[in-house]
This record gives C-alpha cells, structure tokens and sequence, in this order.
C-alpha cells in the first residue's frame, strides 16, 4: 500500500468538475483508491463518497492506494492532485 497527504489548494476545494476527473482517472485502475479526511474514509472510485467529504481549501486529504497496479497509480494521482487541487 502507498500513501500520501495533500493540502488543498483550489479556492473552492474539491468541487464537482475535479471530483468526477478523480474519479473517472481512479477508475482507471484496479487497485483500491481511498481519500481521508477528518478520520472519515471514502472510496475515491465513486463521486458521492469524495464529495461527502466536504473538503474545503486548507484541508489535508490523505490518498491510499492499493493494488497490483499501484505504482501507476500512485504516481497519476499524485500527479493529478498538484496540477488540479
């Protein structure tokens, strides 16, 4: 399993057009992709779950991946959170 923690930085958070690129980009892989936040943890392949969390800027999101494919993984979501959130 690979994590890693990113402290949001888009003014308006995780919002529904970012939210359903991480999804469809997690979706991508087989392996389990998990966003916590606040101790609450969501399946990061499903829309509802991410944007339940209610994660505002500021706030810090850990992103757990783990899989057979998870280097891959790791690496496109890590990426995916510096350029987009």
């Amino acid at each position: 399993m690979k994590t890693f923690d990113y402290t949001i930085t888009d003014p308006e958070g995780i919002h529904a057009r970012p939210a359903g690129i991480l999804v469809k980009e997690a979706g991508k892989f087989s392996s389990k992709v998990t966003m916590v936040k606040d101790g609450k943890e969501v399946d990061a392949k499903r829309i509802f779950g991410i944007m339940g969390l209610g994660v505002k800027k500021g706030n810090t999101v850990t992103v757990k991946v783990d899989g057979e494919d998870e280097e891959a993984a790791f690496a496109m979501l890590e990426t995916f959170f510096k350029e987009n959130l």
